[in-house]
């Protein structure tokens, strides 16, 4: 014991008792402790003046880029389909439960985040992340789905929501002056997560299954546990980098120039604060909820599938498709781009157009494109490629608008929490999305006998999703002031942070 060297074995005085050296050890290793964990704290994060906030962002990324392997999925989802003898909605469940946990950690959690600062929140986001893969390769090498389940849906899922909220707000203070800049900041890295992934994953698993030479094909479910181990330790790096790295601006900063006074009015950003336990009483949160609901399911059954579906649309008679397993993975990591472009690229664009406009854009033009993916995407693997690329940019842009949206909408205090509540949205979609695709396409027929006409249906349903969202999306209007905070210039002092 460190006590019992300390105060018996290293001189002439009296020994230490058992109870005594174990209570001393006690009080030693809690202390450590305290120091460990107040680095994380909140007040430790604080910048000293004259901060660059461009600093900032690179933090974020480093979480987001990590945890944005969720996208690259795909690339070893038939070679799990293959070593657990699964159905495609059987291996469809992880990624539908990662992204369930996704939602609802972020909407129990979003408080807390707000109140213990980012460096605390990506701490746990990477311990989580990172225990999801450790405990998904023990599934996959002992032949149990339901540890792959736990693992990278359940517990792999929490970290994902954690991590995924955790610099979103701090970006929005770091950035008042340009809101949609900043959000797309925050989350372009999770959108882009699989354009590292993918590639990465596919060369991986051919380094550690000696069959990767063979004709057709599939990865072993042994390479796709070692390449989860290796994915954890390397996730593990950069999303503590991510977390050491992150500051808050002080209370009070205001970027240089920058006069929230002279800021121009329009009609749908407030200048008031709704707590995120009245803005889920609100009409407008709801309807909010209902159009990113349905653009993220029309998306994510895309992205689920994103590598198999490419290679069924230009399958040929004889059962070949024109698209290989590595033109496929390229593909991932090609939509990977759109989704981070379209994050970065629209919701800064929606700084001069206005969230409401933009969400337009996305549900309107988004239908008119799943049309034409369903009834002419088969004709030409460019037109395919282009017409993939925009959705996917559209889905990643309503997911980077959001925050600013709910901004816009319900102001700056407590939005971090807001966000959590509305990406329950996300959860539902995790399920709805993956679950329509895939139960079509196994009632089409097996892995390698479907093709473009078997995916109309499912893509079909998805242009009807979004016509619905893009009404709800037309009915946003202001929030009644019934539902504001009061403020402390008119004689009240602002609430509490909610427990």
């Amino acid at each position: 014991m460190i006590c019992t060297m300390i105060a018996g074995d290293m001189g002439n005085g009296p020994k230490m008792g058992p109870f005594a050296s174990g209570l001393l050890d006690t009080v030693v290793f809690n202390q450590a402790r305290n120091i460990t964990m107040g680095f994380l704290d909140r007040e430790r994060t604080i910048a000293p003046p004259g901060f660059n906030r461009w600093l900032v962002p690179p933090a974020a990324l480093a979480v987001h880029l990590c945890i944005g392997q969720a996208y690259a999925t795909s690339v070893y989802k038939t070679a799990l389909v293959k070593h657990f003898g699964a159905s495609l909605t059987e291996i469809g469940v992880i990624f539908s439960i990662a992204i369930v946990m996704l939602g609802l950690s972020a909407a129990i959690m979003g408080t807390w985040v707000d109140r213990n600062g980012p460096r605390k929140a990506m701490f746990t986001s990477a311990m989580f992340w990172v225990g999801g893969f450790l405990i998904g390769s023990l599934g996959i090498f002992s032949h149990q789905l339901w540890l792959v389940y736990l693992g990278y849906g359940v517990v792999g899922g929490i970290g994902l929501g954690i991590g995924y909220i955790s610099p979103v707000s701090t970006l929005i203070k770091w950035f008042p002056d340009r809101p949609g800049l900043a959000t797309g900041m925050a989350i372009m890295g999770f959108g882009g997560g699989a354009l590292i992934a993918s590639p990465v994953s596919q060369a991986l698993l051919k380094a550690y299954d000696p069959n990767s030479g063979a004709q057709g094909w599939v990865a072993s479910g042994d390479a796709v546990g070692k390449l989860f181990l290796t994915l954890a330790v390397v996730y593990l790096a950069y999303m503590l980098f991510g977390a050491f790295t992150i500051k808050v601006p002080a209370d009070g900063w205001r970027p240089a120039g920058f006069d929230p006074a002279k800021v121009k009015a329009a009609k749908l950003v407030t200048t008031e604060n709704v707590s995120a336990k009245n803005s889920i009483k609100t009409r407008q949160f709801w309807l909010v909820w209902v159009a990113l609901f349905c653009n993220v399911t029309a998306g994510i059954g895309i992205l689920e599938q994103a590598a198999p579906m490419i290679q069924d649309f230009f399958r040929q008679s004889d059962g070949k498709s024109l698209v290989t397993a590595g033109v496929a993975a390229g593909f991932v990591g090609l939509l990977s781009i759109g989704n981070m472009a379209g994050r970065f690229a629209w919701s800064a664009t929606s700084d001069v157009t206005g969230r409401k406009r933009i969400y337009m854009m996305y549900l309107g033009v988004g239908a008119v494109l799943y049309t034409v993916l369903a009834l002419a995407g088969s004709t030409a693997t460019a037109l395919y490629v282009v017409l993939a690329f925009l959705i996917i940019s559209f889905y990643g842009g309503g997911f980077s608008t959001a925050p600013a949206y709910l901004r816009d909408l319900f102001g700056t205090y407590q939005v971090g929490a807001i966000h959590g509540r509305l990406l329950t949205a996300w959860s539902a979609a995790g399920v709805a999305g993956p679950l329509i695709v895939n139960t079509i396409l196994d009632a089409q027929g097996k892995p390698g006998q479907l093709n473009g006409a078997s995916y109309q249906p499912a893509l079909l349903t998805m242009v009807a999703l979004l016509v619905i969202g893009f009404v709800a999306n037309l009915l946003v209007k202001p929030v009644d002031a019934r539902f504001h905070e009061p403020r402390p210039d008119r004689g009240r002092t602002e609430p509490a942070m909610e427990a």
